[in-house]
């Protein structure tokens, strides 16, 4: 038993080790357009400070393009201009304390005290603060350059001016695709409604157990794909050399909204059906509203990138429209039954309208409770 139980535990951690190589290795190409991104607005901005400014050493304009970029998915240019602004204020302050006040212990205090101030009042960013008080200590701390403290303001606002300069001419290679956190909300969401449909079929708690519990891993991946979308929306709109990804971006907004409507009433449904099946009774009339609730959500999933599926959306969404009503579904006959039909009822209207039917459109094609 016991060289059993050192096996079973040699064997997980050759797992996590695998599994961590994996992590990182996503982790690391995932990160490769932000760090082309970062490494080329470093080198242009020290370039421009030292070749044409001749300033020497100019480690702020390195910083500050360095700290407003960034390695985060969301690359917006408002963003990254706040962060611009928050350098730009700590490095200004800084240097005008800095000639007042002269270098040393006490002066790196009031210095820094006062920048974050400063900074707090001008934005409620906390990050605002944070960007502008590790600038405005590289100007408090490292000996004046040639030509004073204001020299450093002027790389500050070159390294800002090259950090947004290059959020629009080299936009990430990730900003339009953000497909995957579609596509793996899609996969979640169909996961989720086979899983009901095979608990009320077999009348499984343990399967709808688990069929809550992957419904409920939907709203991560729903803010997820909003915060990539709206970092994507906005870059597009301010990158010439993205304006063929704007109408894409317009139409997966569409379908974000409704995938978001959808996640809400498939999370509801999966409350229900996992206290439904409690008492084990098959229930084969619901599960295969489900079932057809599937597919259509699947091709709700798939519409963005070939239209033809939201046309076959549609032709499902109404085909089982007609069904959903409790005295047309087999064995709906307890009231806990019919409430699930009813919350399947909200979930197909909203596709039918996420698809191109209008509010009244919609509502007529469902039969009257």
């Amino acid at each position: 038993m016991a060289e059993r139980g050192h096996a079973v535990a040699r064997l997980e951690r050759s797992i996590r080790r695998r599994m961590d190589a994996r992590l990182a290795a996503q982790r690391v190409l995932r990160s490769l357009p932000a760090i082309a991104q970062i490494v080329v607005a470093a080198v242009t901005a020290y370039a421009i400070a030292t070749f044409v400014l001749g300033h020497t050493l100019p480690v702020v304009a390195v910083t500050v393009t360095i700290a407003a970029l960034g390695l985060a998915r969301d690359a917006r240019p408002r963003r990254v201009l706040e962060t611009v602004v928050g350098i730009t204020v700590g490095i200004a302050v800084a240097a005008v304390l800095v000639q007042l006040l002269g270098q040393g212990v006490g002066q790196i205090a009031v210095i820094l005290a006062i920048t974050l101030i400063v900074a707090r009042a001008v934005s409620p960013s906390a990050g605002f603060a944070i960007a502008a008080a590790v600038q405005s200590m590289l100007v408090a701390v490292l000996p004046a350059p040639e030509g004073g403290v204001f020299v450093r303001v002027v790389d500050g606002l070159v390294g800002g001016v090259v950090a947004l300069l290059v959020t629009a001419l080299i936009p990430r290679l990730d900003v339009l695709r953000s497909r995957g956190e579609s596509r793996a909300l899609f996969s979640v969401l169909d996961q989720s409604l086979t899983g009901l449909a095979d608990a009320l079929r077999r009348g499984d708690e343990p399967a709808a157990d688990l069929a809550l519990a992957r419904s409920r891993r939907t709203q991560p991946l729903v803010d997820e794909w909003t915060q990539t979308l709206d970092s994507a929306r906005a870059v597009a709109a301010y990158s010439p050399w993205l304006r063929r990804g704007r109408a894409r971006l317009a139409a997966e907004a569409q379908q974000l909204a409704a995938a978001d409507l959808v996640t809400r009433h498939v999370r509801s449904i999966a409350r229900r059906v996992d206290i439904l099946v409690r008492d084990r009774v098959p229930r084969p009339g619901l599960a295969g509203l489900l079932d057809e609730t599937a597919v259509i959500v699947r091709a709700l999933g798939a519409s963005v990138d070939d239209p033809a599926e939201a046309d076959r959306a549609r032709v499902l969404g109404l085909a089982l429209a007609g069904s959903l009503a409790p005295d047309r579904v087999p064995g709906a006959v307890t009231v806990p039954d019919q409430v699930v039909v009813v919350l399947l009822r909200s979930l197909v209207f909203d596709v039918l309208v996420a698809v191109g039917l209008d509010a009244a459109q919609a509502r007529q094609a469902l039969p009257p409770l």
